[in-house]
Formats: C-alpha cells, sequence, structure tokens
C-alpha cells in the first residue's frame, strides 16, 4: 500500500497538520453506535520498513468476529513521540476499507484527546474516516491519575494539570487499569462503557487483543 503523497515527511509538517485537524474533533456522542465495532492494531518490521495494520469487525453485542482484514505498507514516518499516528494511519486505513463495511465504533491501541495536543491516533483516525473512535491504551503517557478503586469498572481522571483527558478504567478485579480516552463522536462516559463491555474476561479490550494477533500473524508472514 503506497505513502498517500501528500502525507507529512518532516516534525514540522506533522505538528502543522495536528494543529489544522484538532478542531474538527468532537468529542460528545454522535447517535448510538452500529451493531458492528472494529478494532484495530499495527505491528513493524523497522529491518525492512514495514507496518502491518489489522482491522477486526465484530459483533457488539456477542463478541464474535464477523471479519478481519490487514494491510501491508511502508513505514510513513520516522519515529517521533507524539507522533505515532503519522507512522500508522495510512496503513490502519487501508485495512479499515478492506472490511466488507464500515463499523459503528473504532476501538484503537492508543490515546486520543489523550495526547500532549490533544490529537493522538484515535482523534486523528476518527477525523480522517468520519467513523467514531474511542483510545484504550495500557498504560498512561505523561499524565496522572489516582489509583481506581479494585473493583471491577472503578475509574479515576486521567489529568494534564487540572484538566481531564481521560480515564484510568479498572477492567478486571485487582488488575493494572487501561487509559481510556475520546477519539472521535463518543463522550468519555459511553468511551469507558464501550470499554468495558469489550473486556468479560481480561484487561484489554477484545478488539485490541484480536487486532494485536491477527497484525502480527500477518507481519511474520509478509517478511518470511
Amino acid at each position: 500500500m503506497p505513502i498517500p503523497t501528500d502525507w507529512p515527511t518532516t516534525e514540522a509538517q506533522a505538528l502543522a497538520e495536528q494543529e489544522r485537524l484538532r478542531p474538527l474533533v468532537r468529542a460528545q456522542d454522535d447517535g448510538t453506535p452500529g451493531p458492528l465495532i472494529a478494532g484495530v492494531d499495527v505491528a513493524y518490521d523497522d529491518d525492512h520498513d514495514l507496518v502491518v495494520a489489522a482491522a477486526v469487525l465484530f459483533d457488539r453485542d456477542t463478541l464474535d468476529v464477523v471479519e478481519e482484514a490487514t494491510a501491508v505498507g511502508r513505514i510513513a514516518f520516522p519515529y517521533v513521540p507524539g507522533l505515532l499516528a503519522f507512522r500508522e494511519i495510512p496503513t490502519v486505513m487501508a485495512a479499515l476499507d478492506a472490511l466488507p463495511c464500515a463499523p459503528g465504533l473504532v476501538v484503537c491501541d492508543g490515546y486520543g484527546l489523550a495526547h500532549p495536543r490533544r490529537f493522538g491516533l484515535a482523534s486523528h483516525l476518527g477525523v480522517l474516516t468520519g467513523l467514531a473512535t474511542i483510545g484504550v491504551a495500557k498504560n498512561p503517557f505523561t499524565f496522572s491519575y489516582e489509583e481506581p478503586d479494585a473493583r471491577r469498572g472503578s475509574a479515576s481522571p486521567l489529568l494534564a494539570d487540572q484538566e481531564e483527558v481521560g480515564r484510568a478504567l479498572r477492567t478486571q478485579h485487582g488488575v493494572k487499569p487501561v487509559f481510556v480516552s475520546v477519539g472521535h463522536r463518543t463522550s468519555l462516559d459511553n468511551a469507558c462503557a464501550h470499554t468495558l463491555a469489550l473486556t468479560p474476561r481480561y484487561r484489554l479490550p477484545e478488539s485490541t487483543r484480536r487486532a494485536d494477533s491477527l497484525c502480527r500473524k500477518a507481519l511474520r508472514e509478509a517478511t518470511f
């Protein structure tokens, strides 16, 4: 999959693009998501300049997998903290485009508004595709939080100074929380509710677990 010809190639260009797109984020619910939810994730092989993205489509109620798709591309941008979306999004969008239908919600393994410039991958992807998106990350990035109660469903604000940019959410009793933030076209309350619905047994959402496994498998096959 080729990199778009107008894709930023320098840090200055990428920062300017984030500033241009950031005002387009809608951090509130925009209707009820349909019955299908997608999880997306990526895997890299820097030695071969490859990135593989996976998109897994789920039934929202049963969590059964409906369809899977992968895309292989060249790494679109150098590694710069806070600009990881520019490495991944072209290939992620190609994987989403390969699904037979558009999901009502996309769950990203990363950040949305919980980002230094309030425009992480989930927000970036949402604005470019128009899809509702949320970010569910494994760590709090540079933000602070107090440990939520041990019970499943407990949450505490993820803070940039006094601004709530997301929540630390306990998805399993006594297990380390995940860090949920709005991407686009959803509220933080519903982002957390969706995350809990996707974590009936494990810390990470089923969408992330399946997409992670699929993209790693596809990367092995692409470099075999």
